[in-house]
This record gives C-alpha cells, sequence and structure tokens, in this order.
C-alpha cells in the first residue's frame, strides 16, 4: 500500500499491507459464477474485483461474510478469506472477526430479505455500535433464492407467489432504518452504474466505522425492472438525486430542479428558478445531526422510486466499537487497573448452596 493509499484509506490503517501490485484478476476465484443470466450480482461482483485493488491489502488480511440468499454466494467469487454463514447472522459473525482481529478489513454481503427480516436485530446492533465493517447491502425488493415471494423492501401492493391479492405490509426503507439506528456512514448505489457505485465502495472504504451502502440490484427472473425509472436514459435524470457533499442538490435536465427545506423542516424538490436558486440546499454529509440526512432518505416515492438520492448521505465520525473494546481489554488484563479480570472472575458476589 502506498503512503497516498494509507491516507486514502484509514479504516485500514492496521491491515497489513500488499507485498506489490494487485489487479482485479487476483481477487477472481476459479469458481463458476452461479448467478441467473443477466442478475445484477454480476455487475456488482465485476465492479469489487475491480476495486479492491485500490485499497493495497493482502488478499490473506480481506475477508467477506455473508448470510443466506442469492447474493451470499459472493464468498465463493472472491479470492480472498470468506464465511457463508447463517441466515440474516452475517453482521454478529462480521463483529466477532473485526473486534478479534483488527488486522482484517471485513465486508459484509446482504440481501434485503437476509438483512432486514430474519437478520434486522443482528444489523441495527452492529450499525449501533459502530463495528469497522463495510455492509453491502443487495436490494431487489424480492426473495430471489426462495423464487419469488415478497420482502421487507416490497412496495405495498406488490403481487408475489406469497402475496397473490398484493402485499399489506409497509416497506422497510434501508438508509432510513441505518441512520435512525445511528449509522455513521450511509449511502446508496446501483448495481449497472459501475462509477458511481465504486465511487461509494471507496467512500466506504475510507470510513472508519460501520459504512452501510444499499445498492439497487436488478433481479431480472422474479422482480425485473424494479429500478428501470433509475436506469432508462428518459427518465433518469429526472428520477435521480445524485448528492455530492459540499454542491447545492440539484438535478433533472439540465438541473433544473432543486431540493429545498420546506416550512416545518421537511424537505421539497421544486423547479429551481432566479427568485429561489439561493435557497436550494447544500448537501452536508458531515452533519452531526441525522436530520438532514434522515430526511433525504424519505424524498422517494415508495412506489415509483421518483427523486431517488444516491450518493453517501451521512458520513460521521464517532468512537468505533472494536477501538474500544481493545482498550478495555487492554485495561482487563493489567491487575493493577479497575478491571482486574481475574478478581472480576473470583471475588464480588458470592454464594454457598448446602
Amino acid at each position: 500500500m502506498s503512503e497516498r493509499s494509507e491516507h486514502a484509506f484509514p479504516s485500514l490503517r492496521l491491515v497489513p499491507k500488499a507485498e506489490g501490485p494487485q489487479s482485479a484478476r487476483d481477487f477472481k476465484t476459479d469458481q463458476e459464477v452461479r448467478w441467473c443470466p443477466g442478475c445484477g450480482d454480476y455487475a456488482i461482483l465485476a465492479a469489487v474485483q475491480s476495486f479492491m485493488p485500490e485499497l493495497g491489502i493482502r488478499r490473506e488480511n480481506t475477508v467477506f461474510v455473508s448470510g443466506i440468499g442469492c447474493s451470499s454466494r459472493f464468498p465463493y467469487y472472491m479470492n480472498t478469506y470468506g464465511v457463508h454463514s447463517i441466515h440474516g447472522r452475517a453482521p454478529a459473525i462480521a463483529t466477532g472477526l473485526a473486534t478479534a482481529r483488527q488486522d482484517l478489513s471485513v465486508w459484509v454481503v446482504t440481501g434485503d430479505g437476509d438483512a432486514l427480516s430474519i437478520g434486522g436485530n443482528h444489523l441495527i446492533h452492529a450499525l449501533r455500535r459502530n463495528v469497522n465493517l463495510k455492509i453491502l447491502l443487495f436490494n431487489n425488493r424480492i426473495y430471489g433464492l426462495t423464487k419469488g415471494q415478497y420482502s421487507p423492501t416490497s412496495e405495498v401492493g406488490k403481487i408475489t407467489k406469497s402475496t397473490p391479492m398484493g402485499s399489506l405490509d409497509a416497506p422497510f426503507n434501508p438508509l432510513s432504518l441505518a441512520i435512525g439506528a445511528e449509522a455513521t456512514f450511509v449511502a446508496r448505489t446501483i448495481d449497472s452504474d459501475r462509477r458511481h457505485l465504486q465511487s461509494v465502495l471507496r467512500a466506504a472504504a475510507e470510513h472508519r466505522g460501520t459504512a452501510l451502502v444499499e445498492i439497487y440490484q436488478n433481479c431480472n427472473i422474479f422482480n425485473d425492472g424494479a429500478f428501470e425509472v433509475l436506469k432508462e436514459p428518459g427518465s433518469r435524470d429526472e428520477a435521480l438525486i445524485r448528492l455530492e457533499h459540499g454542491q447545492p442538490i440539484r438535478f433533472g435536465t439540465d438541473l433544473a430542479n432543486g431540493v429545498f427545506r420546506g416550512p416545518g423542516g421537511e424537505l421539497t424538490t421544486a423547479p429551481v428558478t432566479a427568485a429561489n436558486e439561493a435557497d436550494v440546499l447544500v448537501h452536508d454529509a458531515h452533519a452531526a445531526g441525522p436530520a438532514t440526512a434522515f430526511a433525504l432518505s424519505r424524498i422517494a416515492d415508495a412506489d415509483t422510486l421518483h427523486h431517488t438520492p444516491i450518493g453517501v448521505l451521512r458520513s460521521v465520525q464517532r468512537p468505533v466499537y472494536d477501538e474500544l473494546m481493545a482498550d478495555q481489554l487492554a485495561t482487563a488484563v493489567d491487575r493493577s487497573g479497575p478491571g482486574d479480570l481475574a478478581g472480576l472472575l473470583v471475588g464480588g458476589d458470592t454464594w454457598t448452596v448446602d
């Protein structure tokens, strides 16, 4: 790892450097990639494999942990260490790795069903603890592996094999959930936009603490075209709001529209005019409070995805759980300190049982 990359990726400063330059080929395994033809996972895999050499770290010090689902085949295709774990429990296993081994770069790959249904509890606690993990949440708004049931992110009224009359459940907004759980880094990107996807991965890798990246991913078998409005040339400019820190939030053809703060503090969208141009909201991903980031996450219409923000919504610094834990352990083994581990085990309240 060069001096430049050490500075660029401070979250990996404890991870051993690679001995020489690496390429995407170094991160490809000899396993046949087995997703449905046309699945968005192929594009994400290629983007990640191309991005990993930028980190400049040893493959032996990189770990991908997944749960259960189509996306969870990811570790088989990365020539690093990997764990294909249990349904929903990838964040818990990854937390153990990250806290026990600060010399590892730990990445979690999960899906909307795996992370937000059976794994919801594990996800929110990893986020609130701020463990040094990078969580890639593939969101295709459907259960793909089990053949097309509705998921926690499926829209109301979604007709599937398990909801033939339409889903009655209000969907989770993963970014709102993450911000509400005090996540320090929250971002969204799209499987087919490789440049944007890699820029968000870069920002996540630079972050010290938990980074959640939601990736809109097409399931062309069971939910094809779910994100077409964000991809088609005729609609994407009006639908996508590309966030850049320090820049006014404008979008649409010729950036004719903007995001404004309403009288009640909510965020609204409207055409930009000479009279209101100065009022266009300037994006501050590093704002200490989460209110504006949360409001940004709520702009998109859940059904049509109209006005969907992509990019980094929030990136703030907070003490990292693994570092705090390591400090406590160092104190605990020092018998002269307040954390006398041996004394804790044999002292205190005791009982005699007859």
